[in-house]
């Protein structure tokens, strides 16, 4: 259960990374109120995890999901930069993930 609600947490934590795009500075209103309540339910789930799933791998894991799905948000959805550069640094971390689970106590 730790795990599933850590990767829930990480899809969250892609919602309200997106979201802080879209509300331009906490200017529009539901884009803001749609970011402040996934960063909620993000660091809600993330805590959840963390009873079971030590620090360093929880926190690690849940910003490598975001940072991932950040940055495939903005290639695929807003047409920023594909570069061989970015797509190996997306591997690199994913890559970090995985082994962070493989080798997880929890």
């Amino acid at each position: 259960m730790a795990w599933i609600s850590l990767l829930i947490a990480g899809l969250l934590e892609i919602c309200w990374a997106v979201g802080l795009k879209y509300s331009e500075g906490f200017t529009k209103p539901i884009p803001s109120i749609f970011t402040v309540t996934a960063i909620a339910g993000s660091f809600w789930l993330l805590a959840i995890a963390m009873r079971t799933i030590p620090l360093g791998t929880a926190y690690a894991i849940w910003t490598g999901i975001g940072a991932v799905g950040a940055v495939i948000f903005g290639i695929v959805m807003l047409g920023e930069a594909a570069s061989i550069g970015r797509l190996i640094a997306i591997c690199m971390i994913l890559g970090g993930i995985i082994l962070l689970k493989l080798f997880s106590p929890a």
